[in-house]
């Protein structure tokens, strides 16, 4: 059993060389759109709304219908926004969303979305039997798909046991985003080489906020702005990543989505801000360490 320790030692941000943005950015601001795959034969990742007795009943209709609706309506709401803006997102989706929801999973190949892997569909990887097979085959079905091998990865639900760093690197990841522990890229050591650790702002997805923690609407915009003020202030001296994780049964409401146009309108006002997918933050930081 090797633990998060083992693998990178701890690293204070003060105490490393500070890392440069291209020209005088300060902030990357990374958009997450994950695509889920619920069966409707098993316990929903989550609820809207709890049964009326209290127990989990089977099929769970409500609750598979609301994220129904992010498939259905929601998600076209984020084409939408991000073709006006010119942005191309990470798209962290459940493998399976090929294959059940090809028409979505198509319009984002077809944007030139960039594709990360976020298992074969969802379920905390500690209740799959064959991890390292599941791996395999998400990365190998988004690979036929796209054409092109997935270098990013993230666990439902930011799920991981001991051993999956190993699994990811061995099928041929480079970048996880599970380990929320950071403003800057890090590099964790596998026994097949190392996986580079996105910041993946885990108090900024919608769930935490929406879902888990009740908050109005606005609020999330909110925080997003507070963020992104401190950070671009800190900028200033050394690089800062950001990252906004999204789905379409909640951000793609009609309630909501406007808060999610209001955070590129605030991020563009502020200028020095770029927008990156995992892959383009991948490459740079390759570059950006060796000089630093």
């Amino acid at each position: 059993m090797t633990l998060p320790r083992d693998r990178a030692p701890f690293s204070a941000i003060v105490d490393r060389p500070p890392l440069k943005l291209p020209g005088k950015a300060r902030v990357v601001l990374w958009t997450i759109v994950n695509l889920e795959v619920w069966d409707i034969s098993r316990p929903m990742a989550r609820q809207v709304i709890p049964a009326p007795t209290g127990q989990v009943l089977l099929p769970d209709v409500p609750n598979w219908s609301w994220h129904e609706y992010g498939m259905r309506v929601g998600v076209w709401r984020f084409f939408d926004l991000y073709r006006r803006l010119g942005i191309r997102p990470t798209l962290s989706l459940n493998a399976r969303v090929c294959e059940d929801y090809e028409r979505v999973a198509a319009e984002a190949r077809d944007a030139g979305w960039e594709f990360m892997g976020h298992a074969y569909e969802q379920m905390p990887i500690h209740k799959v039997e064959d991890q390292r097979g599941m791996i395999h085959r998400s990365m190998d079905v988004i690979e036929k798909f796209t054409g092109k091998r997935p270098i990013g990865w993230l666990g439902p639900g930011l799920t991981q046991t001991y051993e999956t760093p190993e699994l990811l690197a061995e099928a041929g990841v480079k970048y996880i985003g599970d380990w929320v522990w950071d403003d800057e890229p890090s590099v964790i050591q596998t026994a097949k080489g190392p996986l580079t650790t996105l910041p993946y702002t885990v108090e900024l997805n919608d769930i935490p906020t929406m879902i888990v923690q009740h908050h109005e609407s606005a609020y999330w915009a909110t925080r997003c702005k507070d963020s992104l003020d401190r950070l671009h202030a800190e900028g200033g001296e050394r690089a800062k990543i950001m990252a906004v994780a999204i789905h379409p049964y909640i951000s793609g409401q009609p309630h909501r989505i406007r808060y999610l146009e209001e955070v590129y309108d605030y991020a563009r006002s502020l200028g020095d801000v770029v927008m990156w997918n995992g892959e383009e933050i991948y490459d740079w930081y390759q570059t950006a360490k060796a000089g630093a």
